[in-house]
């Protein structure tokens, strides 16, 4: 009896030291199971320590040395497991037949993370698993078998009758993805991603926040990583101001720069919505960040003056621009001359004079060979800054392109959106244009990367990586939206005006030398011819002149500029 008591006295210490009765047993765990060792293991050592000092007075037999910690593992443990096991039958539904059947194309660790989370689910039932790891095949996986590869994923649906198809596959190539989408929506099936392993290890997410996949996980652009320590030195307690702030850029440009505790960031709009959205975004997301919000036009000289004297920012981000290219070509392109030209020249001046430290011009990839007007004024307004920065002042001038962003404002997929929730047709212009896309916050955290790495007179082209086929775009939308083309019939209607098939990065003559970061390059273009200042400031107190006479006169200034359509 003296033994007994000794043994429960030392079996007690031993669980509360290893933090047993902490447990929760309807979730129980690894963790748990680790738990009960060391207390299994404390215990078995003081019967041991029992049986060898004990022997004058109690005889323990051999075998409950052995016995007593197996037994005390297998009650202890087996009793967590049958109680999580009960608890876990009651909280899901009384039938499967509740449960949407879904099959989960991935079988590694994301895939694992899943089914353990789906198996409480009461809305699905995970009934298969497709993984192009052979290795895998025919393997369980909690329970649920890897029936195949993804190019099986159509019969697998149809075996089990899902309808449901999850990709947990976070760090898979474009190539596989898209084929994968192809697969699933060509069967009918809904699709859903998981968050990113980056995500889901900061503990941001959880693996079963699943959401429809979007025509950006297709497209595959890695995470953008910024130097910050550089960008923080340009940023921190710096008054900066953002022309166009309201727009795609340059409202994403706010939204970034606000993370580097400027002291003051000054909103710059000539529209009145778009600058109280912006102004609404930070005193709802960033109140602690000081802002200005300004009503102002970048070619009212007067106006900026009055900004720039008034405000004295010392970085300076340059984005307000028409950038639609069909309507600046026809009947709007000396306007395109005056905002994309003559509010460059002007806000760079006004910088220049006001002595900010860094001008940041925001261009776009149409500068360079340029068939349209819109393109042509940006490249005039690179050449704007190019000659400032050579010029008097202590100034520096960058300047930043890069082509479509995903989601801006006149980009082709909320075009596209909206003509799949109204049943079509999709319209595209040729069945062979294509284009280069990168999201906006990447461009945005790429343009900072620049400026902060410039020297000034630089031109910036971001690694736009592989352009993409807009007809393959609308035909990922359209499965993406869970119809076939027979449902949404993709139209083309001919190039438009200004437009050209293929979009370039570099003109021909020039070239590009490496930086230190790897998505950026530094272009060096044609000299700017002698006089072209002067003569362009000429030109723009001219009175409104016909499109026909602009496109001249930019071809004076762009030798490379052939205006088409």
């Amino acid at each position: 009896m003296a033994g007994v008591l000794f043994l429960m006295a030392v079996q007690l210490a031993a669980c509360r030291w290893a933090g047993l009765y902490r447990g929760m047993w309807s979730f129980a765990s690894l963790p748990d199971l680790r738990r009960l060792v060391r207390a299994v293991a404390a215990s078995a050592a003081a019967v041991l320590a029992l049986a060898a000092f004990g022997r004058s007075w109690l005889l323990i037999p051999r075998s409950i040395v052995i016995l007593y910690p197996l037994l005390l593992i297998v009650i202890m443990g087996g009793g967590r497991i049958a109680w999580r096991l009960w608890k876990e039958s009651r909280m899901l539904p009384i039938s499967d037949t509740a449960r949407k059947p879904i099959v989960v194309a991935g079988a590694g660790t994301a895939g694992a993370m899943l089914l353990r989370e789906l198996a409480r689910s009461p809305d699905w039932k995970v009934v298969a698993l497709v993984d192009d790891d052979r290795h895998k095949w025919g393997r369980d996986l909690n329970g649920c078998r890897v029936e195949g590869a993804t190019k099986d994923l159509a019969a697998v649906l149809q075996r089990h009758g899902a309808r449901h198809v999850i990709l947990a596959m976070p760090s898979a190539s474009p190539e596989v993805l898209q084929a994968v989408t192809k697969l699933a929506t060509g069967a009918g099936a809904a699709l859903f991603t998981v968050p990113g392993l980056a995500e889901l290890m900061s503990g941001r997410v959880a693996i079963n926040m699943m959401r429809p996949v979007k025509i950006e996980d297709l497209l595959g652009r890695e995470s953008v990583r910024i130097d910050n320590e550089n960008v923080q030195a340009m940023l921190t307690g710096k008054r900066i101001l953002v022309t166009g702030a309201g727009g795609s850029i340059g409202s994403e440009l706010c939204r970034q720069l606000a993370r580097f505790q400027p002291a003051c960031i000054v909103l710059l709009e000539s529209s009145e919505f778009a600058l109280y959205m912006i102004e609404q975004w930070f005193g709802e997301h960033r109140p602690e960040v000081p802002i200005v919000r300004l009503a102002g036009d970048v070619k009212d000289e007067s106006r900026m003056a009055q900004v720039f004297a008034d405000q004295r920012p010392q970085v300076v981000f340059h984005a307000a621009a028409y950038k639609h290219v069909p309507l600046m070509e026809v009947g709007n392109a000396w306007q395109a001359v005056r905002n994309n030209v003559a509010g460059t020249l002007v806000v760079a001046r006004a910088a220049r004079d006001a002595g900010a430290e860094r001008f940041v011009l925001i261009s776009t990839d149409k500068a360079v060979n340029p068939t349209n007007v819109m393109g042509a004024t940006k490249r005039v307004a690179e050449m704007v800054c190019e000659v400032m920065q050579n010029g008097p002042g202590t100034t520096r001038f960058h300047i930043v392109r890069f082509g479509n962003v995903l989601g801006s404002t006149g980009s082709v997929i909320p075009k596209f959106q909206s003509q799949i929730a109204h049943g079509g047709p999709v319209t595209v212009t040729h069945p062979e244009i294509n284009r280069y896309f990168m999201s906006i916050p990447e461009a945005a955290q790429l343009v900072l990367q620049a400026a902060a790495m410039g020297q000034g007179g630089e031109i910036f082209v971001l690694d736009m990586g592989e352009p993409v086929k807009i007809v393959d775009l609308a035909r990922n939308m359209i499965r993406l939206s869970g119809f076939t083309e027979d449902e949404i019939r993709i139209e083309f209607t001919g190039l438009r005006p200004g437009e050209k098939l293929y979009e370039e990065l570099l003109a021909d003559a020039e070239e590009t030398l490496p930086t230190p970061h790897e998505k950026l390059r530094i272009a060096r273009p044609r000299a700017v011819p002698d006089g072209f200042y002067q003569e362009v400031q000429a030109w723009l107190t001219r009175v409104p002149q016909m499109d026909e006479a602009v496109r001249a006169g930019l071809k004076r200034w762009v030798p490379e500029y052939e205006p088409r359509g």
